[in-house]
């Protein structure tokens, strides 16, 4: 049986090319083939970066014996998660539906017209207490698929029908008080001890953080502000994050951020540089301000690709000094590491400053670095840090998965364009701007925004809903920073695809068209990034409130109903939806700054720190032809804000200091 993933793009799926499976990539063939053979076909997900997946494959992918039943009975299609949403959220659903849980790698097993009638995740190779063994259950697959054939295939029709049922329903536009209800419960599930949300394990709650940072600015709720406050720092201190060269891992396996898993995702860094810039754009925080500046170096440092985009992720895995690989390899630490790297008197000071204790607060001995207070030497720390740095950069990388994914460079691109304001730093400005342009000339191809990339060449891949709300939303990010009204065209052009091929007729949006699918996927709840849908809302409400245009404003307002009944049930997972929400409650502010680029940027930043939920900023020259600019000029030469609601303005103002008062 031919393996047919040597000519894949994807990173993942090249790291199965050289299986002894015959495995192929999603598409019609492979289900013709399936039909033709008269086979079920074994569906494998999952990502570059998850340990588990890794697992997986060496303890049975790569087995000859275990490959050869595959090839025998099955057809085996491999899917890399991050290329195939759509794919991957219609059988997600359905191991969820089966299974009563979710992750990767996920294992589903289909009829040849794709109805799934079996799911599960990871699967060991030998029988455990809670688990069979990955080849029994081929076995017995293999044996209904032959012995009961009418049985298996009810159970797909019944699954697809169950799917098809269980909708998530449409609500009504939330309310204040809905909002101010949403933050109780999040209250009611916040951990007092440990900070976040829920117990282990805990994800990086970006989406929630934003909301009620919103929701403090309206309402001035100190417990929302505290949440938020606790949080960021403990995520900061923690395991989580990269002390000693920023960045944050996936998750953390404990509820007190110690031990993370340590893959790390761009969506993460970007969602969470910009929770960090609001904390500190907010309070002002010394401690949010470094870790939004670290953050920023790292999005450049580590994930930036040759041609200007940015990387999905680095690995969890890698390599130790003996040729074995281990999650957490590259960052993890023992007391006699830093003994011998720093010298008993700095590396004593440095085991106690960083929490690395002799049994090891990871496995094996080993420690995570945690930092929770700041050093009371900081130039001591400087040179430790720097020490540690180079002899960590000796050690064996984590891969990179180097694949261009749309959407995420999208929540990529806006975080770095209010950062290269924010902090003043044009480098992290021209690096948006350039990701941008990289959207534009690979993604963009015939008026089709493809979801990924490699090496400057773009998959076969449709961009799904998400996508083309992400780099909407990006571009007139880029609008705001560069006056450039390209960008406005560019967004409203996503836009336009958004309401008119992914608009569901019951209601909201969904996730894909469906094309090749059993049913169109729909999720509006938000997980480790927003859902299609409330992406879409946000990036609605952007394009409303820079050319008032009551047409995007009415599809922002059905997105966010239909996302609306998840968010008040369950906030922490709707946390975009209810930022979107706040925002629409506030307006949103539309703020015009014009005047002469290299004139207009202290007003810009000023424009760019007001806290209002969801305040949209462009800056340009006079005469700048989108709405937003109409009959806007400069006033005594000066640079000019304008400070509006539904194009509705305030007195225009040239000092930067009298902004704040007019939101």
């Amino acid at each position: 049986m031919v393996n047919r993933l040597a000519a894949a793009q994807s990173p993942y799926l090249q790291q199965h090319a050289g299986n002894p499976v015959g495995w192929w990539e999603w598409g019609e063939e492979a289900f013709a083939v399936a039909r033709e053979l008269d086979r079920p076909v074994l569906l494998s997900v999952g990502y570059a970066a998850c340990h588990w997946c890794h697992v997986m494959a060496h303890e049975s992918f790569e087995d000859p014996a275990t490959a050869d039943f595959m090839n025998a009975h099955f057809v085996n299609i491999k899917v890399d998660r991050e290329e195939r949403p759509d794919v991957d959220a219609v059988y997600m659903r359905a191991t969820q539906a089966m299974t009563g849980q979710g992750g990767w790698p996920m294992t589903c097993v289909l009829t040849p017209e794709g109805e799934p009638f079996f799911a599960g995740t990871y699967f060991p190779p030998e029988a455990t207490a809670g688990s069979p063994a990955f080849t029994q259950v081929l076995q017995a697959l293999a044996e209904a698929w032959r012995e009961r054939r009418d049985e298996v295939l009810t159970v797909g029709r019944d699954v697809v029908a169950h799917l098809r049922d269980a909708r998530d329903p449409v609500g009504d536009l939330l309310t204040t008080d809905d909002l101010d209800e949403a933050a109780a419960t999040l209250a009611g599930t916040y951990d007092d001890e440990a900070a976040g949300f829920g117990t282990a394990p805990k994800f990086p709650p970006s989406m929630v953080l934003e909301f009620l940072l919103r929701h403090h600015d309206r309402t001035g709720s100190p417990e929302s502000l505290e949440m938020v406050e606790a949080t960021c720092t403990a995520m900061a201190r923690g395991g989580l994050y990269d002390q000693l060269a920023g960045g944050f891992a996936r998750y953390s396996v404990d509820r007190h951020w110690r031990v993370p898993h340590f893959e790390k995702m761009l969506y993460d860094n970007a969602l969470l540089l910009r929770v960090y810039l609001h904390w500190w754009r907010a309070t002002g925080s010394v401690l949010a301000e470094r870790v939004a500046r670290e953050t920023a170096a790292f999005l450049l440092r580590e994930l930036r690709t040759d041609e200007g985009g940015f990387a999905s992720a680095l690995d969890a895995d890698s390599a130790d000094g003996r040729g074995e690989v281990h999650e957490g390899t590259y960052y993890v630490w023992t007391p006699n590491d830093l003994m011998r790297l720093l010298g008993a008197k700095d590396g004593a000071w440095a085991v106690g400053l960083l929490g690395v204790t002799g049994p090891g607060t990871f496995e094996r001995g080993f420690s995570t670095m945690q930092l929770r207070e700041d050093p009371d030497d900081p130039e001591r720390w400087d040179r430790v840090r720097a020490a540690l740095l180079e002899a960590r950069d000796r050690r064996a990388r984590p891969a990179r998965d180097d694949k261009v994914v749309a959407s995420w460079n999208g929540w990529t691109i806006t975080a770095l364009v209010e950062a290269g304001v924010l902090l003043k730093d044009p480098a992290l400005t021209a690096a948006a701007v350039e990701a941008a342009e990289l959207l534009v000339r690979v993604h963009l191809a015939g008026g089709r925004l493809v979801r990924t990339s490699r090496d400057g060449v773009a998959s076969r891949n449709a961009g799904v809903l998400e996508d083309h709300a992400a780099v909407a939303e990006a571009f007139l990010a880029v609008l705001g920073v560069t006056g450039d009204a390209v960008w406005l065209g560019r967004a409203l052009a996503l836009l336009e695809r958004v309401v008119s091929d992914f608009a569901d007729p019951e209601g909201g949006f969904v996730d894909a068209p469906g094309d090749g699918l059993v049913l169109a996927p729909r999720d509006v709840a938000d997980n480790a990034y927003p859902s299609g849908v409330s992406a879409a809302a946000g990036a609605l409400l952007a394009a409303a409130a820079v050319t008032g245009d009551a047409r995007w404003r009415s599809a922002a307002e059905r997105a966010v109903e239909s996302a609306a009944p998840t968010a008040h049930a369950a906030p922490r997972f709707g946390g975009q939806t209810l930022s979107v929400a706040e925002a629409m409650h506030a307006g949103p502010v539309e703020v015009a700054v014009v005047g002469a680029a290299g004139e207009r940027e202290e007003m810009l930043r000023a424009a760019w720190s007001l806290t209002s939920p969801g305040a949209v900023v462009v800056g340009g020259e006079p005469g700048l032809e989108i709405p937003l600019f109409t009959s806007r000029t400069v006033r005594d030469g000066l640079p000019t804000a304008y400070v509006c609601r539904g194009f509705v303005c305030q007195a225009p103002v040239t000092d930067p200091d009298a902004l704040p008062t007019l939101t």
